[in-house]
C-alpha cells in the first residue's frame, strides 16, 4: 500500500469544517482571505469525509490563490491523489500533468507521474475492446521505472508494466487468431510474429509459436513451421501446445485452429 503524505489539519479549522457539514453539504467557498493552510485542512476534510471531488476542487483553489508557493506545489499534487481516489480519472490525470510542467524536479514528481499512469492503467480493458489507454499506460509506467529508478513509484511501476505489456500481447493474439480463423494467414503470422519479437517473455509466447507453425504449414511453408516448432520445443518442452505442435507436424491436422488454450484441451480430450 502506497503511503501518501497526510495533512495535519490546522485546529481552528475544525469549526469551519464543522460548519460546513452543517450546511446541508453546499460546496465550501474560499476567496483570497483564505489562507493557504485554512484551505488545505478544509480540503483534507473532505478527503476524511470521501468526498474526493471536492477535496480536489479545494486543493486547486490553493494554487489558483497562491501560485508559485509551496503550499501550492503540495496542493496539486494532493488534487491529483483526491482526483484519483474518488475515480475521477481524467481530473486526477490533468492535476497531474499539471504538477510535472510546473515541478518537473519537485518532489512529488515520482507520484505524479505515478499518477498518470495509473490513470490509463485503471482504465484498461479487456482484449476483446481496444487497448488505447493500455499502451498509454506502457508509455508513462516506462516514464516512470527510467527517469525514477529506486523509488516506490518505480517499484510500483514494475509489476503494472508487466501485466500492461501482456495485455497487449494478449491483444495480439486474438487478432492473429481471427486471421488464422478466416484464413489470412499472412496477416496471422504478422500478429504472432509480434508477440514472439516485441513483447519479451510473456505468457502467450507457447501458444504463440504453435499458431506460427498452424499458419506456415497452411501456406505450404514447412521449413518455416518446422523451425518454430523447434524453438517451442527448446524453450517450452513440457507445454501443451508443444504437445500440439508436434501432432501438428507429424499430421497435419489444424482442427484447433485459431481457437484458445481451453478450446485446445478440450478438442484432444
Amino acid at each position: 500500500m502506497v503511503q501518501f503524505r497526510v495533512l495535519t489539519p490546522v485546529l481552528m479549522m475544525v469549526l469551519l469544517v464543522g460548519l460546513s457539514a452543517c450546511n446541508g453539504g453546499r460546496s465550501i467557498s474560499v476567496d483570497d482571505n483564505t489562507s493557504p493552510q485554512e484551505i488545505l485542512a478544509l480540503a483534507q476534510g473532505q478527503v476524511d469525509r470521501g468526498k474526493f471531488d471536492n477535496a480536489g476542487d479545494l486543493f486547486l483553489e490553493v494554487e489558483r490563490l497562491y501560485p508559485y508557493t509551496i503550499e501550492a506545489e503540495l496542493a496539486v499534487i494532493e488534487a491529483a491523489k483526491a482526483y484519483h481516489d474518488g475515480a475521477s480519472l481524467i481530473e486526477s490525470r490533468s492535476a497531474a500533468n499539471r504538477y510535472l510542467d510546473y515541478y518537473p524536479r519537485g518532489e512529488y514528481a515520482a507520484l505524479a507521474q505515478y499518477l498518470v499512469a495509473l490513470s490509463y492503467y485503471d482504465q484498461i480493458v479487456d482484449i476483446q475492446r481496444d487497448q488505447q489507454n493500455t499502451f498509454r499506460a506502457l508509455q508513462a509506467l516506462r516514464i516512470v521505472i527510467e527517469q525514477f529508478p529506486g523509488s516506490q513509484y518505480a517499484e510500483l511501476a514494475i509489476p503494472k508494466f508487466t501485466t500492461a505489456l501482456n495485455q497487449l500481447a494478449g491483444k495480439e493474439m486474438d487478432i492473429g487468431r481471427y486471421y488464422l480463423k478466416r484464413g489470412q494467414y499472412s496477416a496471422a503470422i504478422g500478429r504472432f510474429d509480434a508477440v514472439v519479437d516485441e513483447y519479451g517473455d510473456n505468457p502467450h509466447l507457447p501458444e504463440a509459436y504453435h499458431r506460427l507453425v498452424e499458419a506456415y504449414l497452411s501456406l505450404g511453408l514447412n521449413g518455416e513451421a518446422a523451425r518454430n516448432a523447434a524453438i517451442l520445443a527448446e524453450r517450452f518442452p513440457d507445454n501443451a501446445w508443444t504437445i500440439a505442435s508436434q501432432s501438428l507436424m507429424a499430421t497435419g491436422r489444424q482442427s484447433n485452429s485459431g481457437v484458445g488454450l481451453f478450446g485446445l484441451i478440450f478438442q484432444r480430450n
